[in-house]
């Protein structure tokens, strides 16, 4: 999950200018780089839906990347806005209630956020880390996707939700913060594994536990 790793954006960077100019090859290789993570954010909010979804938010990107200005980070925050409205028409259409965005604190002095992101997510399947992700409160779970699946800039993900890059920032680490605890509490409910069995069927004594009395052997 954790796609927001520093990469060479130059080729794609490229490959958003000829798109715009019409070439089809650059298309698809934007379509590449985007769709795996834009269906993970889509899911998020319409579930099983999120394919027909997605593929409607790449209609309207086709038809009007001639229109889009900037690199392959804008690309990517502005092909999330799309899907994200599309995402809402679709909950709206089928008289669910839309994604609620809660009222946060301004942004206060905190850590980055990189090192929670890793510790929160990593080594989690897709799956399980995406129903994670659907159990934080919404606007905490939108900050997260955009920013660690999308790994879009705080800046770029503030546009997409239409909020201050501070906000979002707040979202993110809050969300981020709920998962780490999740999982560390996940962790301290799980059962000790037994220890191996010897040859004879008995079990093995672990370190520390204490030493069988003198004799037990023979009175059991």
């Amino acid at each position: 999950m954790n796609e927001a790793a520093e990469t060479d954006d130059g080729p794609l960077d490229r490959a958003v200018q000829a798109a715009r100019a019409g070439d089809e090859a650059a298309f698809r290789l934007l379509y590449r780089d985007v769709q795996p993570r834009l269906l993970r954010y889509v899911r998020g909010m319409v579930g099983e839906d999120a394919e027909d979804v997605a593929s409607e938010a790449w209609l309207q990107i086709a038809r009007d990347v001639r229109t889009f200005e900037g690199g392959i980070d804008g690309f990517r925050g502005w092909a999330a806005t799309v899907a994200r409205h599309r995402a809402l028409d679709h909950l709206r259409a089928r008289s669910r209630r839309p994604v609620a965005d809660q009222p946060i604190d301004d942004l206060i002095a905190r850590p980055a956020e990189a090192d929670t992101a890793v510790q929160a997510m990593d080594g989690l399947a897709t799956d399980q880390a995406l129903a994670l992700i659907a159990g934080l409160p919404a606007d905490q779970g939108e900050a997260v996707m955009l920013r660690v699946v999308l790994g879009l800039s705080a800046p770029d993900a503030a546009k997409v939700l239409g909020k201050k890059p501070g906000a979002v920032r707040t979202a993110a680490y809050r969300g981020l913060r709920r998962l780490a605890a999740q999982l560390t509490r996940s962790r301290e409910t799980i059962p000790p594994a037994r220890p191996p069995a010897r040859a004879d069927g008995r079990t093995r004594a672990r370190p520390g536990d204490a030493a069988a009395p003198r004799g037990a052997e023979r009175d059991s």
